[in-house]
């Protein structure tokens, strides 16, 4: 198992992700949004796992800032992410090819 989680160090959701994982002994990577954000490749890795719309957490100040709810192109949508990692709805985990939104522990045990 692979394990990396993508979230925001104050993240509620992705404490909790980090803690799952730790309490189980199961290795995982960190990775802080704000500090490293995603690639283009990892974001359409993960976008094909999950679902561009599932990514994107439509309940932050900057969603309506940007008017993401206004552009229909996915490539403008994947463009503003990948400059506004604050838009991502966290945590993101990802095993290899398989990923999750959300804390999602359900999920998770299927991959132990």
């Amino acid at each position: 198992m692979n394990i990396q989680i993508f979230g925001i160090q104050k993240c509620f959701d992705t404490k909790k992700a980090q803690r799952y994982f730790k309490e189980r002994n199961i290795k995982f990577q960190f990775v802080d949004l704000l500090e490293k954000g995603l690639s283009k490749g990892e974001l359409n890795s993960i976008e094909a796992a999950v679902g561009l719309a599932n990514l994107i957490n439509k309940a932050v100040k900057d969603y309506e800032r940007l008017n993401l709810h206004k552009i229909g192109s996915s490539t403008i949508k994947k463009e503003i992410l990948l400059n506004n990692p604050k838009l991502y709805h966290t945590p993101i985990v990802r095993n290899g090819k398989q990923a999750t939104v959300g804390y999602t522990p359900e999920i998770w045990e299927a991959w132990e």
